[in-house]
């Protein structure tokens, strides 16, 4: 009974790997369409990253950069659009108000509902 019977592969997992991909692609597609797929925060995407960095590495499968190819990388990086403050997305270009820098006390506004019940 040390014997396991091999699972035959059905279904999904009997096509090739282009026609697994292209039918993976078609539901990721559908499900930002609808909504309701899953969007990495950037904290996510990092530990992720780093997750698949470190299995790479473990099975020896990772690239191994050249000074000149991590030189060449981290120009691009700088040279990013995501990092430029022309880009309109840049956080540089939506300064968060700062609640403690405001020296004025608001006006009160009138015709609220107060004044509508009299």
């Amino acid at each position: 009974m040390t014997e396991k019977a091999e699972k035959s592969r059905r279904c999904f997992a009997a096509m090739d790997r282009a026609k697994q991909r292209a039918i993976a692609s078609k539901g990721g597609k559908a499900a930002h369409a609808k909504g309701t797929a899953h969007e990495f925060t950037p904290e996510e995407a990092r530990a992720a990253g780093r997750k698949g960095g470190q299995a790479a590495h473990a099975r020896g499968t990772a690239h191994e950069f050249t000074a000149e190819e991590a030189r060449e990388a981290g120009r691009k990086g700088g040279q990013s659009p995501h990092s430029s403050p022309e880009n309109p997305e840049h956080p540089a270009n939506h300064p968060e108000p700062n609640p403690a820098s405001d020296s004025e006390t608001p006006e009160p506004v009138s015709g609220g509902m107060s004044e509508i019940s009299r």
